[in-house]
């Protein structure tokens, strides 16, 4: 049985994916890319494919059709999380594609809809962050509060502040400044964040790519010794 594919880039970085598995990892899919994954591998070959993250403004990301037709490809297991993956999983999951994560089950619970709490940009080559996830921006201020470093009216300030802002323009300084900005009495708690972010910050998205790779390597390993 071949190693799994699994499409992964800002999400989480990849020397951090091999060390929990030594996956087949491709870069960030486009249109095209899964359906391509069809003509790779006889109908008779069992196949892992896992999507974690694709482009949404650098190119088109994969079609809902396109990974359908693989969802459907006999002895093809699909596996969507934390990305793009999690927005093809709720859509596909009744055709057979497993969703993985909390971003995923959010999706599903329609708690968000927008395609933009999960887009990112990043440089295509070395595949590092040049914005973040709103879906990571709530996260990461649902913590300052639980911690008491923002109160609550900050963290729904903050996140609004965010939110409205277009999703390549989203990074925590401009964020931050931009709170300032609007709400001035907010001040002195977007400096106590700016200094929380800068020591703890985390990711959802990372948290869920871990899970995902994860299940393709228990799947794989009980498919490889049977």
């Amino acid at each position: 049985m071949n190693k799994p594919i699994i499409f992964v880039g800002p999400s989480l970085d990849v020397q951090k994916a091999r060390k929990i598995f030594d996956a087949d990892y491709r870069p960030p899919a486009k249109k095209g890319d899964l359906i391509g994954l069809l003509s790779e591998s006889k109908d008779a070959d069992s196949m892992i494919v896992g999507l974690i993250d694709g482009l949404f403004l650098q190119d088109y990301p994969p079609t809902p059709i396109e990974v359908y037709q693989l969802v459907r490809k006999r002895n093809t297991l699909v596996l969507g999380a934390a990305s793009i993956g999690a927005l093809r999983a709720v859509e596909l999951e009744r055709f057979g594609m497993i969703g993985i994560g909390k971003i995923f089950e959010l999706f599903k619970l329609r708690k968000f809809t927008a395609d933009d709490e999960v887009a990112v940009t990043f440089n295509e080559e070395t595949q590092h962050l040049q914005s973040e996830a709103m879906i990571d921006i709530r996260y990461n201020l649902l913590i300052a509060f639980k911690k008491g470093v923002i109160d609550e009216n900050a963290r729904r300030t903050t996140a609004k502040v965010a939110k409205s802002m277009y999703f390549p323009d989203r990074n925590y300084a401009d964020i931050i400044n931009e709170t300032q900005r609007r709400f001035p009495h907010l001040s002195a708690s977007m400096n106590f964040l700016q200094s929380f972010i800068a020591k703890n910050r985390r990711s959802l998205k990372e948290k869920d790519a871990v899970r995902l790779i994860t299940h393709a390597k228990m799947k794989y390993e009980s498919k490889s010794t049977v």
